[in-house]
């Protein structure tokens, strides 16, 4: 369940700051350059993947015993 947790947070973080460059146009070549409104989603997209990031780190701790 853990390295589930890891590969979805990584797949967000990733695609996230994919979509956040290419709305603010620093990378260029698809139909989202230069559109804001992929660099917001992308945003958001990249904080869920924070978010699976931080809930995959309390797992581990948790489940090693630690308070």
């Amino acid at each position: 369940m853990k390295i589930i947790l890891y590969i979805l947070a990584f797949s967000l973080l990733t695609m996230g700051t994919i979509w956040i460059l290419q709305g603010i146009n620093v990378l260029p070549g698809s139909f989202m350059t230069g559109q804001i409104v992929w660099a917001r989603r992308g945003a958001v997209v990249a904080l869920s993947g924070l978010a699976v990031l931080a809930l995959a780190l309390w797992k581990t701790r948790t489940a090693s015993g630690k308070p």
